[in-house]
């Protein structure tokens, strides 16, 4: 039986490069490629477009940042209300699916659903944050008991959903662009390195930013004590930290990072690199230019950026977590450490920079389980999903 072409409204809260924007883009193309018709909308600060470029329709909702003196949960409020009140005025045709993938567009999209402008919506939660503040704790609790639907990436997450919210959810997990994210060659991986000055030194790289969910302080502390010992072996190495622009603030995290920075060992533009936010066409040639991908979060929904460094040909050093346990194995596809270690952070780098073999083999078979994953499997699952959402009413 044909499938029916559907007509998809995707809500995301940002266009910056976040996971779960870089979900909401992959996604939305791939569902395009099978044929479907799909619009993004999303706040759109400066109104300059996505970090990316993008085949797909979208609309960019205009928000002023409030300024430093509104709190943390008047400036979530404040989102909602904005994405709220442009869409009463922007839903003239509908969509046979309305599908958001966080919590600020998913607590303006059920106001819509309960004052009937839409007749349902579906929700990806990524993952569970552990905030404090009022306004944060009940919009997350809002996005996950008002969707009529719910995906999840993992089972992991699932099992939490449904330990912790009394809820049930699909799981569709993410993919991973395979014609984008590749293996270098010998010339790609030269010119990638000398774009950043580099030669002989051990690359280690980190993509998410400064911020506690990616672990950023511990992972520096480790790599400080790590740099000082592989000196003293004769290896120079280095640390790129990329990324990093969200709604949250991480202020206050972000002081402590850098008086840490300022303790260490480590020179900074020399022995750490931050590159912040970079263009989206250069994440490529980073994943080209370097050795070991250390990615010791604390928190992941699934974790795209593990996937990406695999499909490049990285070895990857991640968190020893449910949710990576179910596509890595420690020491065949990737080396798995506990997150809350620094001392286990630092004998991680240690092994996979004084172990080349072991590196090529985590290489080899990271290969293998990225291969696994495409977006194509993943529209396809979303858009059975959406057919059977459709049918139940």
């Amino acid at each position: 039986m044909a499938t029916k072409k559907l007509r998809i409204a995707s809500f995301t809260y940002s266009t910056k490069p976040r996971g779960g924007v870089i979900h909401t883009l992959s996604l939305a193309e791939s569902l395009q490629a099978l044929g479907h018709e799909v619009h993004i909308f999303a706040l759109g600060k400066d109104q300059q477009g996505f970090f990316r470029p993008t085949t797909v329709p979208h609309t960019l909702i205009p928000f002023d940042i409030p300024g430093d003196e509104v709190s943390l949960d008047e400036r979530i409020k404040s989102y909602i209300q904005t994405y709220y009140d442009f869409m009463t005025g922007h839903l003239a045709e509908s969509f046979d699916i309305y599908h958001v993938q966080d919590c600020v567009s998913a607590n303006a999209v059920w106001r819509l659903r309960e004052d009937g402008f839409i007749p349902s919506f579906i929700r990806t939660v990524h993952h569970i944050d552990d905030f404090t503040t009022p306004t944060l704790v009940q919009c997350q609790k809002d996005s996950v008991y008002r969707p009529n639907q719910r995906i999840v990436v993992s089972r992991y997450w699932q099992q939490r959903l449904h330990d912790e919210f009394g809820v049930d959810s699909h799981i569709i997990y993410n993919g991973v662009d395979l014609q984008r994210f590749r293996p270098p060659d010998d010339t790609q991986r030269r010119a990638a390195r000398t774009a950043l000055g580099l030669q002989n030194q051990l690359v280690l790289m980190n993509i998410g930013g400064i911020e506690p969910r990616k672990n950023t302080i511990r992972l520096v502390s480790a790599f400080a004590e790590a740099h000082k010992k592989l000196l003293a072996a004769g290896q120079a190495a280095v640390l790129l930290l990329v990324g990093g622009e969200t709604l949250l603030d991480y202020t206050p995290y972000r002081i402590e990072f850098f008086e840490m920075l300022e303790r260490s060992n480590l020179q900074l533009n020399q022995d750490i690199v931050l590159l912040g936010t970079v263009a989206d066409d250069r994440i490529p040639d980073l994943y080209h230019t370097a050795d070991i991908l250390a990615f010791p979060s604390v928190k992941e929904g699934w974790g795209l950026v593990v996937l990406e460094a695999m499909a490049s040909g990285l070895p990857v050093l991640a968190s020893d977590l449910p949710v990576f346990r179910e596509y890595l194995e420690t020491e065949k596809n990737a080396l798995l450490i506990n997150p809350f270690s620094e001392a286990a952070i630092t004998t991680g780098i240690m092994y996979l920079s004084q172990d080349p073999p072991l590196r090529q083999r985590l290489a080899t078979n990271g290969l293998q389980t990225a291969a696994k994953f495409s977006w194509h499997q993943t529209a396809a699952a979303h858009e059975e999903l959406y057919q059977k959402c459709i049918q139940q009413g």
